[in-house]
Parts: C-alpha cells; sequence; structure tokens
C-alpha cells in the first residue's frame, strides 16, 4: 500500500481544511490555475483558428502554391500566357500531397456606372475552379456555373457592390484596356448572380470572378492558353518543402511562388502569434505555481502537528514532502477540470455565435475564429500539472527543516 496516497486521500476526503485559515487561500490557488487554463486554451484557439482562418482565405484566391511565366514580372494581372498542356494539369501526380490544381487567368479593367467607378482585377476561372471556399463567403445569390457555353455570370465582393450600388442580378459594363491603349476598350456586359464577403479587404476590394474564356477572347489567347496555375496542398505546414518539390519539376521556362513568399508581410505577423501564445501560457503557468506555492506553504503551516508526529513515528522527509505534494497535485487537477470546463465552454459559445467581434480591416477576420485540436488540450492539461507539481518541490523542502520534538507542541 503506497502509506502516503493513503494519507492524503483521507486528509482530501477527510475535508478538515474547508474550515481552517487555508480554505480562502485554496479556493484562490484552484481559481488561479482555473483561470489559467481557460486564458491559455483561449490564446491557442484564437491565435491558432486566426492563422487558420487568414490562411484559408488567402488561398482562396491564390491557392497555396502559383505557377506562372518568368516574364510575368509578377505582375497581379496575367500577362504571356501558359499552354494548360502540362504535366502537372489537370493532375499533379510527381509531387505527393497536392489536393487540386486549376487554371486561371486575371485582367485589370474598371467598372463605371453613372454616378462613380472601381478599379477591379476580373479573375477569370473554369469548370476546375475550387468553389468550396467561396460557398462559406456567400452572402447573397450563389456560384456562377461556367460549366456550359461562355457566359456573363459574376461573382462580386460586398464591399465593391456596396461602392456602386450593385446588387444580385444588376448588369454593368466593365471596361478592360488593350495592349495597345490607344484602341478603344474591350467592353463586356456582366450580370451579378452572386456577393461574397471573405473579409478579406486587400482581396474584396480587387477580386472580381468572371468566366475564363473572357479573358482568353480579350486577350487574343487560344482555348488552351491561361495566365496560371494555382495548386492546392494539403498539409500547409509543409508549404516551403512542396514549394520547392513543385519548382523542381516544373519545365525551366515557369516559375513558382508560395502565398508564403508572395504574402510574406502577412505571414511574418500571422507567425507571430505563436510567440504570443507561448508569452501567455508561461506567465499563466508561473501565476498558478506561486498561487500554488502559497497554497502548500499554509497546508503544510497548517499540519505541522502531524509533521512532528510522523517524523516521531519513523517516516522520512521525503513521505512527507510527497504526502503534502499529492494533496497539492490533487488541488491542482480540480483546477485544471473547473478550467477545461469554462474554458473550452466559452470556446464552444464562441465557436457557435461569434459574439466577440474583431475589425476585418485590422484582422482579416469579422470574428474571433477559434480552432482547437484534442492534442493541444491534452498537452496544455499534462503540460500545466507537470510544471506546477515540479515549481512546488522546492518549497515542500521546508518540512526537512521541521523538529519532531518542537512541531508536535506547535499552537
Amino acid at each position: 500500500m503506497n502509506l502516503e496516497y493513503f494519507i492524503a486521500k483521507r486528509l482530501i476526503k477527510g475535508g478538515g481544511h474547508k474550515n481552517s485559515i487555508s480554505a480562502p487561500i485554496i479556493k484562490i490557488a484552484i481559481a488561479a490555475i482555473a483561470l489559467g487554463l481557460v486564458m491559455m486554451l483561449i490564446a491557442i484557439a484564437t491565435g491558432v483558428g486566426l492563422q487558420h482562418k487568414i490562411r484559408e482565405k488567402i488561398a482562396a484566391f491564390n491557392g497555396h502554391v502559383q505557377i506562372y511565366n518568368y516574364d510575368n514580372n509578377n505582375s497581379e494581372v496575367s500577362v504571356n500566357p501558359i499552354s494548360i498542356h502540362q504535366n502537372f494539369y489537370p493532375e499533379f501526380k510527381t509531387v505527393d500531397g497536392i489536393s487540386h490544381v486549376q487554371a486561371v487567368a486575371t485582367k485589370g479593367g474598371i467598372i463605371r456606372t453613372e454616378n462613380t467607378f472601381e478599379g477591379i482585377i476580373a479573375k477569370g476561372v473554369g469548370e476546375d475552379f475550387n468553389w468550396k471556399p467561396f460557398e462559406e463567403f456567400l452572402v447573397q445569390g450563389r456560384l456562377p456555373n461556367y460549366l456550359g457555353k461562355r457566359n456573363e455570370e459574376v461573382l462580386i465582393s460586398a464591399y465593391l457592390a456596396n461602392r456602386l450600388q450593385f446588387e444580385v442580378g444588376t448588369e454593368f459594363w466593365a471596361f478592360f484596356l488593350k495592349d495597345d491603349v490607344d484602341d478603344i476598350p474591350n467592353q463586356v456586359k456582366f450580370t451579378i448572380v452572386g456577393i461574397y464577403d471573405s473579409g478579406f479587404q486587400d482581396f474584396d476590394a480587387n477580386y472580381l470572378f468572371v468566366d475564363l474564356r473572357h479573358i482568353q477572347r480579350m486577350n487574343g489567347w487560344s482555348e488552351d492558353q491561361v495566365g496560371s496555375f494555382e495548386v492546392f496542398i494539403d498539409d500547409f505546414d509543409k508549404i516551403k518543402e512542396k514549394g520547392r518539390a513543385i519548382y523542381g519539376v516544373t519545365l525551366s521556362t515557369l516559375d513558382s511562388q508560395t502565398i508564403a513568399d508572395k504574402y510574406y508581410t502577412i505571414f511574418e505577423w500571422v507567425s507571430l502569434f505563436d510567440f504570443n501564445i507561448a508569452i501567455i501560457i508561461g506567465i499563466m503557468i508561473i501565476v498558478g505555481g506561486i498561487n500554488m506555492i502559497t497554497a502548500l506553504l499554509v497546508l503544510i503551516l497548517e499540519r505541522t502537528q502531524m509533521i512532528g508526529i510522523l517524523k516521531a513515528l519513523g517516516s522520512s522527509n521525503w513521505s512527507i514532502r510527497k504526502l503534502f505534494l499529492y494533496n497539492a497535485v490533487y488541488l491542482i487537477a480540480i483546477g485544471l477540470f473547473w478550467g477545461n470546463l469554462i474554458g473550452l465552454g466559452f470556446l464552444w459559445l464562441q465557436d457557435t455565435f461569434g459574439f466577440i467581434a474583431l475589425d476585418p480591416t485590422s484582422y482579416y477576420v469579422s470574428e474571433a475564429p477559434v480552432y482547437i485540436h484534442p492534442m493541444h488540450v491534452l498537452f496544455l492539461n499534462i503540460g500545466v500539472l507537470a510544471l506546477c507539481s515540479l515549481m512546488l518541490l522546492l518549497p515542500s523542502y521546508i518540512i526537512t527543516k521541521i523538529s519532531p520534538a518542537k512541531s508536535i507542541k506547535f499552537e
């Protein structure tokens, strides 16, 4: 039988401390552990959630890796065409972990109305375009259908629709300059079938989705020529590795770029979330540990006579220290239980109702996103329990300084 565990369990079940002077201190320590865990869960869930959401939105407009001609000079609009007859299209078989490849083309233009005008980037997409992310962004109407003949259906952002006073069903003229600026611009009459709102204003303020065949016709390209290819990968954490692999298997006349490189500033900012999360976790563990140290010292002070009796009966210092450590671990476990209950409950409410709003111009999302993996919760609980327990080893050393003769008559 584990004597230390047996005595600790008797002390816990006996609840002698509930009416003692240590009761409020113990409650404060448990509350500190619980509150600290809540803060850590929120920091991890919202920080990682924001990272995932920003990555998803950038990938929705660009793919994870873009393949284009070297002489496009990193332009936002397609300058020189690429043949769709590539060994990686329509399926990328030479590199593992590729989920989808789509052919696109972009062209700069202007939408003009009687009262105002807006510059746009018309993104031409075809039947292979991945519309899944835009199902979430869609706020009105439906997604365009480009499976049949070339048509004038477009998907416009809520940002542009509000500025131009457009709605679903509105018909408008868009103008696109030719290579020779002295020539009359290309004019196309489009019809809005859907309005999306990604919350990413850098994209919403520019992108309009049209039939790829309009871009091909205006640029004088053939049906098998496109502006670039967008590649989607299964695991974003491997984007650098996959980017190098894709570059290595494409033709020497083609270049490729990951969105992590293209939008370097945004992803550098996003990577700072990891540092912020680590700082919050560290501070919360220190605060919780200090409160538990205080509670442990008070428990030792209250049980001074018991410590003296146990020593007089022959118990070793380490045996008595373990007794109090078991007691402290139990209190930490109570704090973790309530912390998990409150923290995960709060995150579920945020994920369901989204009551915490964010400024999309600063954070690229309109509400705080939540992403929590069961392993995050498991490792966080184990880490807090282990680190707080280790912090208690040093203060428990005070037990070795207690004299049996003096402690038995201690009042």
